[in-house]
C-alpha cells in the first residue's frame, strides 16, 4: 500500500505539481494544475490504446517544469496513446513528432492548414510563424539597453505562506518581470502582498494583504495600482470590445450626426442596446432569445424580430458610409481601422485593440465569448487609449502570455513597452523566456517550489546579471535567449 501511494505521489511530481500540498483545495488549483492532476492520474492508471487531448497544459510552468511535462507526454505516447496538444510553449512544439499549424493569422485571416509535418520537414519556403519562429527566420529582438532606475518600493518581512521573510526592492517606471519555478512564491508576493497592501495605502480597496511588516520607498509617485488580469471585461453579454475602450461613444455620437438622425430628433443613445429606445425590445438589444429548459441547459435561438441585428428597423434605416450601425459592430478591429480612417476620434479609439494583437476580434463580441488572454488585452488597450501625462500607474500582469503565440507575444511586449514609455511602470509574474529576455529587471524566485525549498530570492537584477550568475533555473533556460 506505502508503494501505492508513493508511486501516485511521484506522478504528480513528474507533471510539475511536486509543490502542492496533500490538503490543497481543488477549488484553490489554476486551470493548468487541475488539468496535470488529470495527467497524473492518466499515468498511474496505465492505459494503452488511448486518445489524449490537452489544451496548453504548459500553462503556468516555468521550462524547467516543462521539460518535466514533455517526459510525462513522451510517455503516454510510448505506452501506446495518442497525445493531441494544442500548445504554444517552443519547447513542446520542438519535442512534437508532428506539428499541425493553423493560421496564417487569426480571425479572418486563419483557418488554414499552413503546415503539418516535423520541424526537419520545413523546406525554407514556409508562410507560417510558427516554422518562421522555430527556424529563426523571425524573432523577438532583445532590447539594445536595459532602463535605469531611481525611483523604488520595497517590501519588508515578506512570509506569507512560504514566503521566507523576504525584502524585495520593486523599480518603478521599468519593466520588472518576477519568475521562478512553479510554486516558488510568485503570485503570493506579488498578487497577495504588493497589489493589496499598495491598494490600502492608496485607499483603492481595504483587501487585506498577505503577512508582510511593511511597505516603503518612493510610493508618493505613484498614483494608482491596476492588476491586469483575466476576468472577463463585463458581467452583461451587451457589453464588447469597443465599449470598453470607450469608442461606441464616438460611433454612435458619429451616427446621431447624420442627417436623417437629426430629421427624427435621434440622440446617441438610440444606437446604444443598453437602453430602450433604438434597440430591439424583443430581444432587449440581445440579438438573441433564451428559451428555459426545465431539465436541460436554456437554449438560445436567434431573435425572430430583429435577426439578431438587435436593432429596430427604423434605427437600422441610418447610414454612414453605406453601413448602418449593425453592420459595423459586426466589422473586425481590423476592418473597422480602415473604414473609420477619415474619422480621427473612432479610429484613434479603436488602434490600441489592433496594436495588442486583437486584429481579428469584432467591434461587437459579446465579452463572454472572449477568452481570458483576449480580455486581459482588451483591458492594456483601454489603458494604451487614454494616454494620460499626468499619471503615473503601476501595472500588475499575472502571465499575460498565457494562450499567446510567439507573434502574439511580440505585439504584446510592444504594447507594454508603451505604457512604459508613457510613464507608468510595470509588473509581470512570467515563466516566459522571451518576456524575461527583455525585462529591465529580474526578481526570481525559488529555488524549488513549495514550503520547502521556495519562497527564497534567488536573484535580482538585469537579465546579462542573471545569466552571468548562473544561479538557480531560470538562468540556465534564459543564457540560451542572450546568446
Amino acid at each position: 500500500m506505502i508503494t501505492e501511494i508513493r508511486s501516485r505521489l511521484g506522478y504528480l511530481t513528474e507533471v510539475g505539481l511536486g509543490y502542492l500540498t496533500l490538503n490543497r483545495l481543488t477549488s484553490t488549483l489554476s486551470g493548468g494544475e487541475y488539468q496535470r492532476i488529470k495527467l497524473a492520474t492518466s499515468l498511474g492508471s496505465a492505459l494503452v490504446g488511448s486518445m489524449y487531448i490537452m489544451d496548453e497544459p504548459s500553462i503556468g510552468l516555468h521550462p524547467r517544469d516543462t521539460n518535466q511535462m514533455i517526459g510525462v507526454l513522451k510517455t503516454l505516447r510510448d505506452l501506446g496513446n495518442t497525445v493531441i496538444v494544442v500548445e504554444h510553449e517552443e519547447e513542446i512544439m520542438r519535442a512534437a513528432d508532428q506539428i499541425v499549424d493553423i493560421g496564417p493569422g487569426a480571425g479572418m485571416h486563419g483557418g488554414t492548414l499552413v503546415f503539418q509535418g516535423s520541424i526537419k520537414d520545413v523546406n525554407g519556403k514556409s508562410t507560417s510563424h510558427t516554422m518562421d519562429y522555430l527556424k529563426g527566420l523571425e524573432n523577438i529582438q532583445v532590447p539594445p539597453k536595459r532602463r535605469k532606475w531611481k525611483d523604488s518600493i520595497t517590501i519588508f518581512g515578506a512570509r506569507e505562506n512560504n514566503l521566507k521573510n523576504l525584502k524585495v526592492k520593486i523599480p518603478l517606471a521599468v519593466l520588472t518581470v518576477v519568475t521562478g519555478v512553479s510554486g516558488s512564491g510568485k503570485s503570493t508576493l506579488v498578487s497577495k502582498i504588493l497589489y493589496p497592501s499598495l491598494g490600502r495605502l492608496m485607499g483603492v480597496f481595504a483587501e487585506t494583504p498577505g503577512k508582510y511588516e511593511r511597505i516603503d520607498g518612493d510610493t508618493s509617485r505613484l498614483t494608482s495600482i491596476e492588476f491586469v488580469d483575466q476576468h472577463p471585461i463585463g458581467k452583461s453579454s451587451r457589453s464588447n470590445p469597443i465599449s470598453y475602450v470607450k469608442a461606441y461613444d464616438a460611433i454612435r455620437q458619429l451616427y446621431s450626426d447624420q442627417s436623417l438622425s437629426k430629421k427624427r430628433g435621434y440622440k446617441p443613445s438610440v444606437f446604444s442596446f443598453n437602453v430602450e429606445g433604438g434597440r430591439c425590445e424583443t430581444c432587449q438589444g440581445e440579438g438573441e432569445t433564451k428559451v428555459e429548459m426545465q431539465f436541460m441547459a436554456d437554449i438560445f435561438l436567434k431573435c425572430e424580430s430583429c435577426q439578431g441585428k438587435r436593432f429596430k428597423k427604423e434605427t437600422l434605416e441610418i447610414e454612414w458610409n453605406g453601413k448602418n450601425i449593425a453592420e459595423v459592430l459586426d466589422l473586425t478591429v481590423e476592418e473597422a481601422l480602415e473604414f473609420f480612417k477619415d474619422k480621427k476620434p473612432v479610429h484613434d479609439k479603436i488602434l490600441p485593440l489592433y496594436d495588442v494583437g486583437l486584429g481579428y476580434v469584432k467591434l461587437g463580441q459579446s465579452s463572454n465569448s472572449l477568452s481570458g488572454g483576449e480580455a486581459q488585452r482588451v483591458k492594456l488597450a483601454s489603458f494604451l487609449g487614454k494616454n494620460s501625462s499626468s499619471d503615473h500607474i503601476l501595472f500588475i500582469f499575472d502571465e499575460p502570455t498565457t494562450g499567446l503565440h510567439f507573434h502574439d507575444i511580440s505585439k504584446l511586449l510592444k504594447a507594454i513597452n508603451a505604457l512604459i514609455d508613457q510613464g507608468h511602470s510595470v509588473i509581470i509574474i512570467e515563466h516566459n523566456m522571451e518576456v524575461i529576455k527583455c525585462a529591465d529587471w529580474i526578481i526570481d524566485l525559488g529555488p524549488e517550489g513549495g514550503e520547502k525549498n521556495g519562497g527564497h530570492i534567488v536573484f535580482e537584477g538585469t537579465p546579462e546579471a542573471l545569466v552571468k550568475s548562473s544561479t538557480g533555473h531560470t538562468a540556465r533556460f534564459l543564457k540560451e535567449k542572450l546568446v
